[in-house]
């Protein structure tokens, strides 16, 4: 499993900034951190996993939006920026609610962001890794990443995500709404549309919620008619009949109405269940959408329906435990699109 950033390296890249020194104050950030690499894909690998009583939840907002309102498809659509503050010094920011649990603790948490860096404008890579996030009632602060960034330049776009631990600022945060701004995104016009958008993942305890196994996976690989099927092994332990649990994925490019794209969970060696709902359909599941088994759950500003090539989807995995498992393999595979998959984000209930 890959460790999370040592406390002197947190503390570098958090650092609080007034709205008027931004322009000033984001260098100083960035030198006070080594700049991480960048390649061009980044195997799925285990980023963090538990067994715990608690649970893990999500916040996730586009950062991009439809120039002439919402175009029901992402290819070709103009792409104009999201920016809900009232900062002049951004040019992008979206929010929405981190829904951890009144008396939980969080034991960890993450924030991923990535886009499309080509579009009617072409934006420089060197700021893939620097964003600014906002606790509920905070000010703005740098955050860099603080780990390879995933960055690739293909089939038309010029794709990137990043991520960094802000496991310490979302444990001393309050409630409300999370606020991210300046992820770089390219606004304007291309045959194969504009994306971009952030999720922000915490893991938490808390004693009176059911023993459960929790995990997440990030990576940067894509999937589509030439780059084929990603399998990603969550998880090899054994679950009984009627087991609750959920898959989150965070994903890039998949347009909506578009079909051909799926998300399956393999529970054994023969038995493979295509995840749907009632939002998200098996073969159109990457459809620009933020959804919490079917419906939004959570409050985001903007809270559009169609978040143009986003998407930050949480499954209920009922369904496919309802027979028990022997094991929890994602699978996910594109026949007409190109889709740019970040993270998967997992919990199932421990019986003893």
């Amino acid at each position: 499993m890959r460790n999370s950033a040592v406390l002197a390296v947190r503390r570098s890249v958090l650092c609080a900034l007034s709205c008027a020194a931004l322009p000033a104050a984001l260098p100083v950030a960035s030198a006070s951190a080594p700049r991480p690499g960048e390649a061009t894909r980044v195997p799925f690998a285990a980023r963090y996993e538990a067994v715990q009583h608690g649970g893990v939840v999500r916040a996730a907002n586009s950062s991009a939006k439809g120039a002439k309102g919402t175009e029901s498809v992402n290819d070709g659509a103009s792409i104009a920026y999201v920016d809900v503050d009232s900062d002049p010094n951004t040019y992008n920011s979206s929010r929405a609610e981190l829904a951890v649990p009144a008396g939980a603790r969080v034991s960890w948490a993450r924030l991923y962001w990535g886009g499309n860096l080509r579009v009617g404008e072409q934006k420089p890579p060197e700021d893939n890794g620097r964003v600014l996030i906002a606790e509920p009632g905070g000010a703005y602060k740098a955050l860099l990443a603080d780990t390879l960034i995933g960055h690739r330049t293909a089939d038309g776009a010029d794709a990137f995500q990043a991520s960094a631990d802000v496991t310490e600022l979302v444990r001393s945060s309050r409630s409300g709404q999370w606020t991210v701004a300046q992820v770089n995104v390219a606004m304007g016009r291309s045959a194969v549309g504009g994306w971009g958008g952030w999720t922000l993942v915490a893991a938490y305890e808390k004693a009176s919620e059911p023993l459960r196994r929790i995990g997440v996976w990030d990576g940067f690989e894509t999937v589509g008619p030439r780059s084929g099927e990603l399998r990603v092994p969550l998880d090899s332990h054994r679950y009984g009949k009627a087991t609750n649990g959920s898959l989150g994925v965070i994903a890039y490019d998949g347009d909506r109405g578009t079909s051909g794209d799926y998300l399956a969970v393999e529970t054994r060696r023969s038995k493979s269940v295509r995840l749907s709902d009632s939002a998200n359909s098996a073969d159109d599941v990457m459809n620009s959408s933020i959804t919490e088994f079917g419906t939004g759950r959570t409050a985001r500003t903007p809270d559009g329906v169609n978040t143009l090539g986003y998407d930050s989807d949480v499954f209920d995995l009922r369904g496919a435990l309802r027979d028990g498992a022997d094991r929890v393999h994602v699978r996910s595979g594109s026949r007409k699109d190109t889709v740019w998959l970040g993270a998967l984000f997992f919990q199932a209930d421990v019986r003893g």
